[in-house]
């Protein structure tokens, strides 16, 4: 098969033609659009929206929606850097509260001894009578717990038979340090 040599295309040619339909397909496409737009401006409201407007609302809806959540968000922001400052505000006061209990206890000492607890009428060992009692013979008012002690007491005839309990042993609680004001 030939070609006549005056109908052999060219190479300038062949790039021209597809670069003329896509720009003619183009211009006819927004010349049908511009059509569209204008027979929907024309017709009467009282019909169903057409595409065009539809999508145009659907836009205007979604921008609406994006502003608002911004603006949720900034309002968020701004209450959470609120309450952070309140927070800040009262962490601050907590810590100069326990400062002044701390100030205002000067004369509280830890000390050491060996109090006994005595049992309180349901059984448990008292620790409170014997921390306070600690403190006194210290030369303090009152005073709280701050360690506790507990051992099994046996008669001696227990650990001359080489058992560490048994009968007549009992279990007895003593006070070692007392925080004491």
């Amino acid at each position: 098969m030939s070609l006549h040599p005056d109908l052999t295309p060219t190479r300038s040619h062949t790039a021209i033609w597809p670069a003329r339909a896509i720009t003619g397909l183009l211009v006819a496409g927004i010349v049908m659009v511009s059509a569209l737009a204008g027979a929907q401006e024309s017709r009467p409201r009282n019909q169903d929206p057409g595409f065009l407007e539809s999508i145009g609302r659907w836009f205007e809806e979604q921008g609406d929606k994006i502003s608002s959540t911004f603006k949720d968000a900034g309002k968020k922001v701004e209450t959470l850097g609120h309450e952070a400052g309140v927070a800040a505000k009262t962490t601050v006061e907590g810590a100069k509260d326990a400062a002044g209990a701390v100030a205002r206890i000067p004369v509280a000492r830890v000390v050491s001894g060996h109090e006994k607890c005595p049992n309180a009428p349901n059984g448990a060992p008292d620790c409170v009578a014997a921390a306070t009692a600690l403190c006194k013979a210290k030369g303090f008012e009152s005073g709280k717990s701050a360690d506790m002690t507990t051992a099994d007491v046996c008669p001696a005839q227990v650990y001359l038979s080489g058992r560490s309990s048994g009968p007549g042993c009992k279990t007895e609680t003593f006070v070692s340090r007392a925080l004491c004001q």
